[in-house]
Order: C-alpha cells, then structure tokens, then sequence
C-alpha cells in the first residue's frame, strides 16, 4: 500500500463514518499521511483527527481530536492491507500496514523496475512549460519534460520554470564537470538558488558529494545482487501473511531501518507527481538523495547476506526478504537518475 493508497483508504474512512451518522464534521478534499518522526510508531501517521476537530461545531479541541481518532482507529483497523491502528495524543492515528503489503510493494517496484512511479497521476493535467536559451533554464525544461510525460500529464505552451542563470556555458560545464556532475549540479538546487559549480565538490568521492552518495548507493546494491548470486541466493520478498510480532527469522519487514526505506519507496510515485506538476526536478534529486541515505542505513543494520558469524551460513528468508529490498532501492535509484538523465553505475 503506498501512501497514496493510505490516504485514499483514510478518506474514505472518514467519509464512511459521516455517513453512518458517527462523525459530525466536513469531509476534507484529501487527507495526508507521513513516515513518522520516531521509529516505532507505526509506518504512517496521520493528523485528520486533529483537523476535523478544529472543523467541527462545538470542538472542545483535544478531547475531541482523540475521540474522533479512536473512531476513525476502529474503523482502519478493518481495512484491507491495515495491521494496527494507535491513537496517540493530542490526536494522531499511528498506521502500521500488513507485512503482505510490505512485501507487494517490493514486488511492485522488481516487477515495474526502472518505470516503478510511473504512471497516470497526472492524467488530463495541463503543465505550461517555456523554453529557453540559458543552459539551466534549457535543462530544467527538457528534464520536466520527461517528468510530465512519465506521469500521464501534458506540456502546454507556457512561461517557466524560473530558474536562476549560471554564468557559464553548457560547453564548459560538461568541459569542467562531465555529464552526471553538470546536471546535478544545475538540477539539484531549487529554482531560486544558485548552483554550486565548484568540481572540487562535485567530482570527490566523498560523503559530503550528494551525488556520490546517490551512485554509490546503486552500485552497492549491484555489488549485493551480484555476491548474492555467487552464493545462490535468490532475493524475493516475504510473500505469506505476517503477524506484528513476527520473529526477523520470518523475512518479515520489521526492523526501523526496513521500515524506513520502505516508506521512501512508497513515497517515490508521489515524488514524481509533485516533480512534474511543480516543475521542479530538485524534488526528485533530494528524493533520490533521501533513498540513498535510508539504504546505507539499512545496509549497515540489516545485513543482507549471511557472514559466517555466530552460525549465519545459510541464507534464511530474512536474507532474501532484505535482497529484494536493496533489489528495489537500487531499481528506484536508477530510474530517478535516468529521468534526470544521469547514470546509474554498476561499479562506482
């Protein structure tokens, strides 16, 4: 279930309770949902409760919110793909999906590989775009370009997007850069900054080169694939129904590091939707550069492939449910480059 999915099946939660005469509020156009701050409190939170409660006639505020929360909360637990449901004061509902649907989001993303996030979310939307002359403004466009294509929209003849100039030509950008550095370099900062050209930055290998981190990050989970496939181990998502308490050994997604990634996963079609109808493919960079930082944080807490200590030789499910999520991130991290027209090396 992405979070799209999530804030659809909300919505229509709370327009159920309306209509069953369980809530008195204004049904709201959308309902949002977010990876939560802290680790263990579900995989999603929503603050509709506390909104309707500020909506509602005759809200004694906090009180209300919760009330409202732990109708919505009965109500979600019974959805489909829902696992548990929390109320946490001053009214927010703690979502925790199903581990089926963890994994079919990682199926999803194998099985969809570099086109995963693509798709119709922005069917019968207009997007005016402009064309110009200026290096960063021409790349911008011809990148949205691509973004409003990938995600059903339509380029209109427009004025846009506003970017800031560079005082240098294409020419000797690629001369200075090469082609990966010199598009992220004008790409990653929003429209309104200035691009930091400097290839002391953009070239290192080091953590603070954002766009090292995104590449290496695709070349590590290459380098996985490839020991995995030495050692016979084939990566597949846990494909049977999981209890909450499911023990690792399962292959169930339940470790904090998992559940991050897997929530940047989830968010990466919406990425794209907000990337192309803003005009703005600095959304995606930083998407991109958020993956790469939550699968260096699984890598390292998760170990993907058995090491020989403490009796780990086999592999389990827990080491192939992990392989296919690195699989995935690595997918999502190369068609995010590719839609910037950057590569995705194999060996960094």
């Amino acid at each position: 279930m992405t979070p799209a999915q999530l804030s659809r099946t909300v919505l229509h939660t709370v327009r159920r309770a309306v209509e069953d005469d369980e809530l008195c509020v204004a049904v709201p156009e959308r309902v949002k949902v977010r990876t939560p701050p802290r680790p263990g409190c579900g995989d999603y939170a929503t603050n509709v409760a506390l909104l309707l409660a500020r909506g509602a006639r005759g809200s004694r505020g906090e009180g209300d919110a919760l009330g409202i929360a732990e109708i919505l909360r009965r109500r979600l637990v019974l959805a489909p793909g829902i696992a548990r449901v929390d109320v946490a004061a001053p009214g927010f509902l703690n979502i925790t999906l199903e581990g089926t649907s963890h994994a079919q989001l990682v199926g999803a993303v194998l099985s969809q590989g570099l086109r995963y996030g693509h798709g119709d979310a922005l069917a019968g939307v207009s997007v005016p775009l402009g064309a110009g002359d200026e290096v960063r403004a021409a790349l911008v466009a011809h990148v949205v370009r691509g973004l409003v294509d990938a995600t059903g929209g339509v380029v209109v003849p427009g004025d846009g997007p506003v970017v800031r100039a560079v005082p240098v030509s294409g020419r000797d950008l690629l001369t200075r850069l090469g082609p990966d550095a010199a598009r992220w370099a004008l790409l990653r900062p929003a429209g309104h900054d200035l691009p930091d050209l400097d290839p002391a930055h953009l070239l290192s290998q080091r953590e603070d080169n954002a766009l090292f981190r995104v590449q290496y990050a695709h070349a590590r989970t290459r380098a996985l694939m490839r020991n995995a496939s030495q050692l016979g181990i084939i990566p597949q998502p846990q494909p049977q129904p999981q209890p909450h308490d499911a023990p690792a050994e399962s292959g169930a997604y339940r470790h904090p590091a998992e559940a991050a990634l897997l929530a940047l996963l989830a968010d990466y079609p919406r990425t794209l939707e907000a990337a192309a109808r803003h005009r703005a493919p600095d959304r995606l960079a930083r998407q991109l550069v958020a993956l790469a930082d939550g699968f260096f944080r699984f890598h390292d807490a998760c170990p993907a492939l058995p090491s020989g200590e403490s009796g780990e030789r086999k592999p389990s499910a827990v080491h192939r449910s992990r392989l296919a999520l690195a699989d995935a991130a690595g997918a999502v991290l190369a068609g995010g480059l590719h839609l910037l027209g950057i590569s995705a090396p194999d060996h960094l």
